[in-house]
């Protein structure tokens, strides 16, 4: 479910002014979903980019043991080298393939793909159409050294205004950004822009891009907290007006509608966590 909730409303929540707060509920939605439906008792964990960004493959969390979130895929170069929207063309990792390794082994994925287009045209059709095909990764040394080293991270923590913070995240400063280089550095489950909760890593990721809005948040308390820039709409289209503390959000069968307020601090409402 969480999956189609993501796909439906990808063209509300990305690069506009509401992506950084949907996501946060998005994963605390998951997190709560893991300690009370089944019986998780640790707390959400992030994937801190920088730490093994020079070889994925050697981080506890893609070194395919049975502590990890699984590894790579087998070799696979079927779909390179890697287009992105931006123009950029971005050479493949040294997998593609089924993931073998690790618990999400035998995972299967059963929604899309659907491609980065479909943000313009609208959502095929059959975009709920089953199509069922093994989990598959592409690590890639070269877009996570590029988009998540130190320095990136750095870049984006010197912002000074939630606008060149969002925009750093996205890549307006850095090209793909943090968020972007991520998601690619991880291949064909999580960079397909709608349907990638399908890959485990996800949560962990977007668990880190929470972390840094927070870390960011705290630097300047009483003036950052609180900041909003962009509409609802993606590349902050105006079909939806700006968005501002009152503007409501959803995730459909998930949670219930929150008002933006109740998302910017994650010590507030129905939140109760901090990042170290």
């Amino acid at each position: 479910m969480n999956i189609a909730i993501h796909i439906n409303k990808t063209d509300n929540i990305h690069l506009d002014g509401i992506f950084l707060s949907w996501h946060r509920n998005f994963v605390w939605i998951w997190e709560t979903a893991l300690r009370e439906e089944c019986g998780y008792p640790g707390y959400q964990p992030y994937w801190n980019w920088a730490l093994w960004c020079n070889d994925l493959e050697a981080s506890p969390l893609f070194d395919g043991s049975d502590t990890s979130i699984s590894g790579n895929g087998l070799p696979d170069n079927s779909s390179c080298p890697i287009q992105v929207a931006n123009g950029e063309t971005l050479p493949c990792g040294t997998g593609g393939g089924c993931v073998t390794s690790g618990p999400f082994k035998n995972l299967t994925n059963n929604l899309g793909p659907i491609s980065f287009p479909h943000v313009y045209t609208g959502l095929p059709a059959n975009w709920t159409a089953y199509n069922p095909r093994c989990f598959k990764r592409d690590l890639s040394n070269y877009i996570s050294t590029r988009y998540g080293n130190q320095t990136a991270v750095d870049v984006l923590m010197n912002t000074t205004n939630i606008e060149d913070f969002q925009n750093t995240m996205s890549g307006a400063d850095i090209n793909l950004g943090p968020h972007g280089g991520g998601h690619f550095a991880l291949g064909p489950a999580m960079d397909d822009f709608f349907a990638s909760p399908q890959d485990p890593a996800f949560f962990l990721h977007h668990g880190m891009v929470d972390r840094t809005w927070s870390l960011w948040q705290d630097i300047d308390e009483k003036s950052r907290r609180y900041q909003l820039q962009g509409t609802s709409t993606i590349f902050n289209g105006n079909s939806t007006p700006n968005v501002t503390l009152d503007t409501k959000q959803d995730w459909g069968m998930l949670g219930r509608v929150k008002e933006t307020r109740e998302l910017l601090s994650p010590r507030a409402y129905d939140f109760c966590y901090k990042y170290e």
